[in-house]
Protein backbone atom coordinates (compact mmCIF):
# COMPACT_ATOMS: atom_id res chain seq x y z
CA UNK A 1 0.00 0.00 0.00
CA UNK A 2 2.96 2.14 0.68
CA UNK A 3 4.49 2.02 -2.63
CA UNK A 4 1.34 2.74 -4.34
CA UNK A 5 1.00 5.90 -2.33
CA UNK A 6 4.66 6.66 -3.18
CA UNK A 7 3.78 6.17 -6.70
CA UNK A 8 1.02 7.95 -7.05
CA UNK A 9 2.58 11.36 -5.23
CA UNK A 10 5.24 11.07 -7.53
CA UNK A 11 3.15 11.27 -10.91
CA UNK A 12 0.93 14.22 -9.42
CA UNK A 13 3.90 15.72 -8.73
CA UNK A 14 6.02 14.82 -11.36
CA UNK A 15 4.34 17.45 -13.68
CA UNK A 16 2.50 14.84 -15.73
CA UNK A 17 -1.06 15.70 -15.77
CA UNK A 18 -2.84 12.20 -14.38
CA UNK A 19 -4.75 14.24 -12.09
CA UNK A 20 -6.15 16.42 -15.06
CA UNK A 21 -6.68 13.50 -16.80
CA UNK A 22 -8.50 11.49 -14.26
CA UNK A 23 -10.98 14.62 -13.14
CA UNK A 24 -12.06 14.96 -16.53
CA UNK A 25 -12.28 11.09 -17.07
CA UNK A 26 -14.33 10.99 -13.64
CA UNK A 27 -16.68 14.25 -15.01
CA UNK A 28 -17.27 12.06 -18.05
CA UNK A 29 -18.21 9.03 -16.35
CA UNK A 30 -20.81 10.94 -13.80
CA UNK A 31 -22.16 12.59 -16.79
CA UNK A 32 -22.64 9.30 -19.03
CA UNK A 33 -24.02 7.35 -16.05
CA UNK A 34 -26.35 10.09 -14.85
CA UNK A 35 -28.01 9.82 -18.57
CA UNK A 36 -27.87 6.14 -18.68
CA UNK A 37 -29.79 5.56 -15.81
CA UNK A 38 -32.48 8.44 -16.69
CA UNK A 39 -32.78 7.04 -19.74
CA UNK A 40 -33.52 3.43 -18.25
CA UNK A 41 -35.83 5.07 -15.61
CA UNK A 42 -37.99 6.89 -18.54
CA UNK A 43 -37.96 3.18 -20.30
CA UNK A 44 -39.20 1.53 -17.71
CA UNK A 45 -42.06 4.17 -16.39
CA UNK A 46 -42.79 6.33 -19.04
CA UNK A 47 -41.91 9.57 -17.66
CA UNK A 48 -38.60 10.96 -16.57
CA UNK A 49 -37.74 10.98 -12.70
CA UNK A 50 -38.79 13.89 -10.56
CA UNK A 51 -35.38 14.20 -9.12
CA UNK A 52 -32.54 11.23 -8.82
CA UNK A 53 -33.05 10.33 -5.72
CA UNK A 54 -36.11 8.21 -7.95
CA UNK A 55 -33.87 6.08 -9.32
CA UNK A 56 -33.82 2.15 -8.89
CA UNK A 57 -31.25 -0.57 -8.95
CA UNK A 58 -27.90 1.90 -8.20
CA UNK A 59 -25.07 0.31 -6.82
CA UNK A 60 -22.81 1.69 -4.17
CA UNK A 61 -20.55 3.54 -6.96
CA UNK A 62 -23.08 5.35 -8.33
CA UNK A 63 -23.95 7.51 -5.19
CA UNK A 64 -20.39 9.14 -6.17
CA UNK A 65 -21.89 9.98 -9.83
CA UNK A 66 -25.28 11.58 -8.39
CA UNK A 67 -23.12 14.24 -6.26
CA UNK A 68 -21.39 15.13 -9.16
CA UNK A 69 -24.14 16.15 -11.74
CA UNK A 70 -27.52 18.01 -11.52
CA UNK A 71 -30.56 17.49 -12.68
CA UNK A 72 -33.67 19.24 -13.38
CA UNK A 73 -36.95 17.46 -14.93
CA UNK A 74 -38.70 19.46 -17.86
CA UNK A 75 -42.40 18.82 -19.06
CA UNK A 76 -40.74 17.53 -22.27
CA UNK A 77 -36.95 15.86 -20.86
CA UNK A 78 -34.39 17.28 -18.76
CA UNK A 79 -31.60 19.24 -17.64
CA UNK A 80 -27.94 17.56 -16.67
CA UNK A 81 -25.07 19.21 -15.61
CA UNK A 82 -21.67 18.29 -14.54
CA UNK A 83 -20.70 19.99 -11.69
CA UNK A 84 -17.41 18.42 -10.98
CA UNK A 85 -15.46 15.42 -12.01
CA UNK A 86 -12.93 13.34 -9.28
CA UNK A 87 -12.47 16.75 -7.03
CA UNK A 88 -13.34 19.60 -8.80
CA UNK A 89 -14.82 21.34 -12.16
CA UNK A 90 -14.18 20.04 -15.09
CA UNK A 91 -15.36 21.12 -18.86
CA UNK A 92 -16.69 17.70 -20.47
CA UNK A 93 -16.81 17.11 -24.56
CA UNK A 94 -18.44 14.30 -26.18
CA UNK A 95 -19.67 13.41 -29.38
CA UNK A 96 -22.84 15.37 -30.48
CA UNK A 97 -23.98 12.35 -31.90
CA UNK A 98 -23.99 11.11 -28.33
CA UNK A 99 -27.49 13.17 -28.29
CA UNK A 100 -29.09 11.08 -30.71
CA UNK A 101 -32.27 9.71 -28.88
CA UNK A 102 -32.37 11.48 -25.37
CA UNK A 103 -34.23 13.47 -23.26
CA UNK A 104 -31.36 16.19 -22.86
CA UNK A 105 -32.47 19.52 -22.93
CA UNK A 106 -29.42 21.23 -21.79
CA UNK A 107 -26.65 20.97 -20.30
CA UNK A 108 -23.12 22.29 -19.85
CA UNK A 109 -21.09 19.49 -21.36
CA UNK A 110 -19.43 20.73 -25.12
CA UNK A 111 -20.06 18.82 -28.11
CA UNK A 112 -17.64 18.10 -30.56
CA UNK A 113 -19.34 17.57 -34.43
CA UNK A 114 -17.09 14.61 -35.18
CA UNK A 115 -16.49 11.62 -33.00
CA UNK A 116 -13.67 12.12 -30.17
CA UNK A 117 -11.02 9.87 -30.32
CA UNK A 118 -9.77 8.44 -27.17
Amino acid sequence: MKKFILIFLFLLLSGCDFYKDANLKFGEQHFISAIAHIELHKTRNGEYPSKLSELEFLGDWDLIWKQSVKYEKLPLGYNLYVIRGHATSVEVMLPKSFLKGLGLKDSNVKWATDEIES
